[in-house]
């Protein structure tokens, strides 16, 4: 199952981290001051990734 996961880190910044079934993390995030601006974060990630385009600059 993929989840969020929403944990302090050391500095005392709420961050976020995605990870798979497998459970191996596939992507975190920034540091953020308020525990609602991560969650607020992931709601726009769930909202807006079905449209998500892809940028190759390789």
């Amino acid at each position: 199952m993929y989840k969020f996961e929403v944990y302090k880190d050391k500095a005392g910044e709420f961050r976020f981290r995605f990870r798979a079934s497998n459970g191996e993390v596939m992507f975190a995030s920034e540091g953020y001051k308020a525990k609602a601006s991560a969650q607020s974060a992931i709601e726009s990630i769930r909202k807006n990734v079905p449209d998500a385009g892809l940028d190759d600059q390789t």
